[in-house]
């Protein structure tokens, strides 16, 4: 099968299950899906998709920002039918993308109408939401698909019973213009803004955020004789990393192991789950699923097999991570720096025997620091805070956004980079020194702070469970520092104890000038910040 663009996706995965058709591809709740199965299943998912005329759409795409393709939202939970969902529509020529199952009924729907959706797969507990968005689209989706999870009344006017489908239909053969070329979409959390579908040839997506630059019968080739990867991905499939590490597990022949609690992180069951079935690696999303990974472990010890234990999307402090590194003997901490944006930028590596470091990376070769205007390429040690930028196989562009294509992707000195909005320092070790997202920056007193570099440094206090820092006005400041806080059980917090457990890590006008106990830090699914919320629960709360 020719593939000159690259690496496709469909016909990888279609490769590898050809290859090892008995193999395990997916574990959940005590069900396993060989890769014969799962390549049977994505397979009829792309014959029920092409009887609905979904797959490559009647438009051209002759610039960054525009798909040459039909969408299929996915509004599922962790399961089989999310990963099947990603990889029938691929099969089809259709490109799937992911819907927080957070959003109300009005986000949904924008989120829908802005890919001009042609398909949904969703769960049934989401159908009453779902049936709020339909009614606000100018146009309605040409198909609905209803992964049954057992919620009476989910399958709504003119859907179709997901697995009545796919019993009905014939597996659609293999398709010889399956292509690199073919488009990968990702919508961003929208914590900096409205939501916006990132669109990557599929090539340019498993080389920039999955590391593989192999081409098709190499990738084949190498995951039938690999000795198999069991990877638990701990984080919702929704957010890019948790799918992001599941796709790399299927491209190199392994399993993919699945929580039992999938609506929420339940730190027990996931240290269960990874124990039962013998996971080899597991995938965090920063302190916010750490700290009580940790809580965890202390409170019912258990001998888990990890090899590696990787994180992204938000910070990992050092003293979490020597918790980990204490409990989980033998395992190597992956901090992995980047986002929908940029893919794969930058690493740091945490093992036994070694001081934990957080907030500085050893950069990809396409990583670099842009200056403050984006004119120019900083050099390692200059001593200027500038843009963390990604050369290479980066996105084509926000789907159906020329305007953001043209601000996030610039050319900068006759090369087009990635710039989606990290601030970032460039070491004379030639590391990166990440400061945090320019959308958190605090300008108080005239000066920068960054609010990621502060929730590092006050993660060291003993008694923070949980934190994020914004600002607030401030008369004589125009903002001041606050944390916003949630308290370890049992342990007192109060401002002079935290200004002194980070005092050694921060200079004095980024230490924070007031805080705000919470019971709770409010965080995606996914572990991402809240920054709104933060920000209006230091505003509301009473001044000492």
């Amino acid at each position: 099968m020719g593939d000159p663009a690259g690496l496709s996706l469909a016909a990888a995965l279609d490769g590898i299950a050809r290859r090892v058709p008995d193999r395990p591809a997916l574990v959940w709740r005590g069900r396993t899906w060989t890769w014969g199965e799962q390549a049977d299943r994505a397979a009829r998912l792309a014959a029920v998709l092409g009887a609905h005329d979904v797959g490559l759409a009647d438009r051209p795409a002759t610039h960054g920002w525009e798909s040459p393709h039909d969408h299929v939202a996915l509004y599922l939970l962790n399961g089989n039918e999310y990963l099947e969902g990603m990889v029938g529509a691929a099969r089809a020529r259709a490109a799937a993308f992911n819907v927080s199952w957070r959003y109300t009924a009005e986000e949904v729907a924008g989120i829908l109408a802005d890919a001009d959706t042609a398909a949904v797969l969703y769960h049934g507990r989401f159908a009453p939401v779902l049936a709020e968005a339909l009614d606000l689209l100018p146009r309605r989706p040409r198909l609905l698909l209803r992964a049954d999870d057992g919620t009476e009344g989910s399958l709504l006017p003119g859907a179709v019973d997901l697995e009545e489908a796919l019993a009905e239909a014939q597996p659609a053969p293999p398709d010889p213009a399956w292509s690199g070329d073919d488009r990968y979409i990702l919508y961003t959390g929208g914590t900096t803004g409205r939501p916006k579908g990132v669109l990557w040839r599929q090539a340019d997506f498993a080389a920039t955020c999955l590391g593989i630059t192999r081409d098709l019968d190499e990738v084949v080739d190498r995951a039938a004789r690999d000795k198999v990867l069991r990877t638990l991905p701990a984080a919702p499939f929704m957010h890019g990393a948790a799918h992001w590490n599941a796709l790399s597990a299927w491209l190199s022949g392994g399993t993919v192991l699945v929580q039992d609690v999938t609506d929420r992180y339940d730190p027990g069951d996931v240290v269960a789950t990874a124990a039962r079935e013998g996971a080899t690696a597991l995938l965090l999303v920063g302190d916010a699923f750490a700290r009580p990974l940790v809580d965890e472990l202390r409170a019912r010890p258990v001998e888990l097999g990890l090899r590696h234990l990787l994180t992204g999307g938000t910070i990992l402090s050092a003293p979490v991570k020597e918790d980990l590194l204490a409990l989980i003997p033998g395992v190597t901490i992956v901090d992995v720096l980047g986002s929908s944006e940029t893919g794969r930028q930058a690493v740091t590596t945490s093992s036994g025997g070694a001081a934990a470091s957080t907030g500085t990376f050893v950069p990809e070769p396409s990583t670099v620091v842009v200056d403050e205007d984006r004119t120019r390429v900083l050099s390692p040690g200059d001593d200027e805070v500038g843009w963390l930028a990604q050369a290479g196989r980066v996105p084509l562009g926000y789907l159906g956004d020329e305007a953001k294509t043209e601000a996030t992707f610039p050319t900068v000195e006759g090369t087009r980079y990635s710039v989606a909005g990290d601030r970032a320092r460039w070491r004379a070790d030639g590391r990166i020194e990440l400061l945090g997202r320019e959308a958190a920056c605090i300008n108080t007193g005239g000066e920068k702070v960054f609010a990621e570099e502060v929730e590092l440094a006050l993660a060291h206090h003993p008694g923070v469970a949980d934190c994020l820092v914004v600002g607030r006005p401030h008369e004589r400041f125009g903002n001041e520092v606050v944390a916003v806080v949630a308290a370890r059980p049992g342990v007192e917090v109060d401002l002079d104890g935290l200004r002194a457990a980070a005092e050694a890590h921060l200079a004095g006008y980024k230490l924070p000038r007031a805080l705000v106990l919470v019971d709770a830090v409010s965080r995606s699914p996914s572990g991402k910040p809240d920054y709104a919320w933060a920000r209006q629960v230091a505003t509301t709360a009473a001044t000492p």
